[in-house]
């Protein structure tokens, strides 16, 4: 990620199209197919479109790819419309495999400070399979 400095959010930022901008700047998430789908108040949903990049040894989905989705989830909700917060600690728990093809996870803030964030992150399919579950805490960073 580049320097904090480089990211500062613009708060004029406010079209999907200005926001899916800002954030292709998060390449290791692009690179993966993580796509915004929508953004409001402490809120975003992200896409990825499955493919065999994204797959183990066994078929199943990677937990990195599932784990890419839910943290690109968190920081574009934390993220696009407010100064720059980086994660302090995640968790997740991997619930149950993929049927679908595509991943959707949703980050909802729980919680927000003056200089904290605290969110929950849903992975599931398109199918309603519910894959994974992530907490994570934010840190707002000075510019």
């Amino acid at each position: 990620m580049q320097e904090t400095k480089d990211r500062k959010i613009d708060s004029t930022v406010t079209t999907l199209d200005e926001v899916r901008q800002r954030f292709a700047h998060d390449r290791f998430a692009t690179v993966n197919g993580a796509v915004i789908e929508a953004v409001d108040e402490g809120y975003a949903r992200c896409s990825m479109q499955l493919n065999d990049t994204h797959r183990n040894a066994l078929g199943a989905v990677m937990g990195g790819a599932i784990f890419t989705l839910a943290d690109f989830a968190f920081a574009v909700a934390s993220n696009w419309n407010k100064e720059a917060r980086v994660s302090l600690s995640a968790s997740i728990s991997f619930l149950g495999r993929a049927k679908g093809e595509t991943l959707i996870a949703e980050a909802v803030k729980v919680r927000e400070g003056r200089k904290t964030c605290y969110y929950e992150i849903s992975v599931s399919d398109e199918l309603g399979s519910q894959v994974a579950h992530m907490t994570s805490n934010g840190f707002s960073v000075e510019a």
